[in-house]
């Protein structure tokens, strides 16, 4: 039984745009990816669909197509094993050479037919006539083949003259619209290589083109520094303490800040006392998320300058994004509720376009379950710790039992495994090789459950003390963009 378009997310919007120029683009969320040249239309169709493919085997899962070529338009269904459905296919209407007298019958045959003869017995001969083929169903291929060109049709050996009326409507110009035409055709010049000895040699003078692994960093820079309309709330949670959720926040909004440029803020969701706070650089006060509450109505009105959220958050000055702290008062025993999460919630949105939200370990929270209410992308990270995964394991099953949009956070989740365990700051030799092995195990164990599995190599940086985007290795630095470039697929 094939999927129908209803099973399919209709995002991200996919069209795929075959020209009769020779130029074919995909145009993925409103950004166009380049299709390899072919020698025909039906090459040009071929390689969008491997671009398409390629798509939905990044998301993990089919996409809906809206497609356009010479020969009509239509939708298809894409899945990351290579199978396509066609839903619709509407072939452009042909013309007609000659009208038919009402008492010919009709005759199917394929495309366009020449002039068919009369009978002899007859006085006069009849009229030559066209009737146009219906269309043939296109639930059977894919993506519609290119029809039988008209002078591969058969014709008689001896065929009629054709009429002065029917020569004539042959000749008239087929006149196509200025919204099918576009003088940019041109493809986007592909940037040369940057990295490894591909780089050296264009700096050298001898142009190189990038790597895959170039071309795939790149893609996800991309996809990272997109805007997408309306603000996006992202929740990182995992029931268990020591899970890498507070580093986690940090790495993505530094990502998500330095290459998207959105205002971006991390806020300490904690139901009392967080520590994102301890692992960020501190502003020229002490407020927090309560005083942010107190002064929301001044915040939410009209007349307020948006330099003012200044006074409630703390900058991070490198790596771009402001925090806002959790209640640090030693002497405070003061819980967030619901209703003041969406206060906050209500606040942060009209100041910043990226809301990436720390949490604490109790799921049965008010602040904890509203924060999910208000969650575009959900973020589980885990380290290379079974009870970890455990917990992991169990924060997604309790979403998923709760059906609606819980469930869907949890079937489109973003799981992040990190190589890092509780032993030491410095691993290396064995201890190293067994945690790394313990990440692939636990990040195999969740790669069915979710949208995608990420993971990061053990960086000392990231133990203890503040955090900065700067001070990781460049594999972990490498390892964070494509984490950031997962979850923002997802928006």
């Amino acid at each position: 039984m094939g999927t129908t378009p209803t099973q399919v997310l209709a995002f991200p919007n996919i069209r795929a745009i075959v020209r009769d120029n020779g130029t074919a683009e995909v145009v993925v969320a409103g950004n166009s990816r380049v299709v390899p040249a072919g020698d025909t239309v039906q090459e040009l169709r071929n390689n969008a669909l491997a671009l398409i493919v390629g798509e939905a085997q990044t998301l993990k899962r089919p996409v809906r197509v809206r497609i356009e070529d010479p020969e009509g338009n239509g939708e298809l269904i894409v899945h990351p094993d290579n199978k396509i459905e066609s839903v619709s296919y509407d072939p452009r209407q042909a013309r007609r050479r000659a009208e038919a007298p009402e008492t010919t019958p009709k005759t199917v045959v394929p495309a366009i037919i020449e002039t068919v003869p009369a009978p002899e017995p007859a006085a006069t001969p009849a009229a030559p006539a066209t009737v146009p083929a219906p269309p043939a169903p296109v639930g059977a291929q894919p993506w519609p083949h290119a029809h039988v060109a008209a002078d591969t049709v058969p014709v008689p050996a001896n065929p009629e003259p054709q009429t002065a009326d029917a020569l004539t409507e042959e000749a008239a110009p087929t006149r196509r619209s200025l919204k099918e035409t576009s003088f940019l055709v041109s493809a986007p010049v592909l940037e040369p290589a940057t990295q490894g000895w591909r780089g050296t040699l264009t700096r050298l003078g001898l142009r190189m083109d990038p790597s895959e692994e170039e071309l795939t960093e790149r893609e996800d820079v991309r996809t990272v520094s997109q805007h997408w309309p309306g603000p996006r709330t992202i929740a990182v949670v995992n029931r268990k303490g020591g899970a890498n959720k507070t580093p986690t926040v940090v790495m993505l909004s530094a990502i998500l800040a330095r290459y998207s440029g959105a205002a971006t803020v991390a806020w300490d969701n904690n139901e009392s006392q967080g520590t994102l706070g301890w692992r960020t650089e501190k502003g020229a006060h002490d407020r927090s998320v309560l005083d942010l509450i107190d002064a929301s109505t001044e915040l939410l009105s009209p007349a307020t300058n948006a330099a003012e959220i200044a006074k409630f958050v703390h900058h991070q000055t490198a790596d771009k994004f402001d925090v806002l702290r959790s209640d640090e008062n030693e002497e405070g025993d003061h819980e967030v509720t619901a209703e003041e999460v969406d206060i906050a919630h209500q606040v942060l949105t009209r100041y910043y376009r990226l809301v990436v939200m720390d949490s604490g370990n109790t799921a049965r929270a008010a602040n904890w379950r509203r924060m999910i209410d208000h969650t575009n992308q959900l973020v589980v990270p885990v380290t290379a710790i079974e009870d970890r995964a455990e917990a992991a394991r169990l924060t997604l099953q309790t979403l998923e039992s709760r059906g609606g949009h819980d469930a869907e956070l949890a079937r489109g989740a973003v799981v992040i495994v990190s190589e890092s365990t509780d032993t030491k700051r410095s691993m290396s030799g064995e201890a190293l090789k067994r945690a790394k092995a313990e990440a692939q195990r636990i990040a195999d164990g969740f790669a069915p459950f979710v949208r995608a599995v990420v993971r990061i190599p053990y960086d000392p940086a990231l133990v203890n003390g503040p955090i900065r985007y700067e001070a990781l290795q460049p594999a972990t630095q490498r390892a964070w963009l494509a984490a950031a470039a997962a979850v923002a697929a997802g928006f």
